[in-house]
């Protein structure tokens, strides 16, 4: 008995432990905008992605994110399979009838995709044993724009860029923050000095209260009275996204808004490429749940219906 209360209080002090570091963290945080909220095609028990967002979204990512961040996760391929981006149901005219184009390793979209890729795959070694540069095909991972972390730190002034694939689930907020961290970028309030290589977001969590000027800070550091500390924080990540940086095809405005809502829906897409069909099945699942609890009912009644 009392080796059990030992335990017990081991494991209240461990937690405790835990939620003060997590509140102490947070606390460090600081506080960051309140995300803005989009209607996304995706959301909800019913919710599908939209193809053409999906595939505008991938331009952003191929044209502006791809120089920094890498998509490890997903292959070329995957970008045609069923809910996917370049999906082909059946070959549009001018494909061989021999080319099973729903099948994502012959569809040619996704076949041009990996070829003219702006990244090549390291591949080899040779027959001379050296390692060797070529373009990709559809079963290929999607390359990153550099070969390791330690190249990565030494481009982007030692901050290490995230890979994407999982971003919208690996934040808070999910696509929320994601759209909001890309469309939210502001110029600094005056109170503030932020330092050379260091951007201001009133969305990204920081504090602010670092960054103050020294006349807006007394001899502890603390804020003065009546100065107020701004939100957000500072990041190493320049404004990726400008008006008109990336050109749409299908008449769809060429603005900041519009690139990080098709880019957040796609690396939605990419963190759950099989959201869809897993959607469908769960509705399917509800609807043999019902029809089965109707029919234990209806058992029970009938067998039941006689007894005193």
């Amino acid at each position: 008995m009392r080796k059990i209360m030992i335990n017990a209080r081991l494991i209240a002090c461990s937690l405790f432990t835990a939620l003060a570091a997590v509140s102490a963290a947070d606390a460090a945080s600081g506080e960051a905008k309140a995300v803005k909220h989009n209607h996304w095609h995706f959301a909800g028990p019913f919710g599908t992605f939209d193809q053409n967002a999906l595939q505008r979204g991938f331009q952003v990512y191929e044209t502006v994110c791809s120089s920094c961040h890498g998509l490890e996760l997903i292959s070329f391929r995957n970008l045609g399979d069923k809910g996917g981006p370049f999906y082909l149901p059946s070959c549009p005219a001018g494909i061989p009838d021999s080319v099973d184009c729903a099948n994502p390793n012959e569809n040619p979209v996704v076949k041009a995709i990996a070829a003219n890729y702006k990244f090549q795959i390291t591949d080899g070694p040779d027959d001379g044993g050296e390692m060797f540069q070529r373009p990709a095909v559809p079963s290929d991972r999607v390359p990153g724009p550099y070969a390791n972390d330690q190249i990565a730190r030494l481009a982007n002034n030692n901050a290490l860029p995230p890979d994407l694939s999982l971003i919208t689930k690996a934040r808070h907020h999910g696509p929320d923050y994601v759209y909001s961290l890309l469309s939210g970028y502001e110029d600094a309030p005056s109170t503030v000095e932020i330092a050379v290589g260091q951007y201001y977001n009133p969305y990204f969590h920081g504090d602010m209260s670092q960054n103050l000027k020294p006349e807006y800070v007394d001899e502890q550091g603390h804020p003065e009275d009546g100065v107020e500390v701004p939100l957000g924080g500072v990041l190493a990540m320049a404004p990726p996204l400008a008006d008109g940086i990336v050109e749409y095809t299908d008449g769809s405005p060429q603005t900041v808004e519009q690139y990080a809502a098709d880019v957040t829906e796609f690396l939605m897409w990419a963190a759950e490429p099989k959201m869809e069909a897993r959607k469908s099945l769960g509705v399917v699942a509800l609807i043999y749940l019902v029809i089965l609890a109707g029919i234990l009912y209806w058992s029970y009644r009938k067998i039941w219906a006689d007894a005193h």
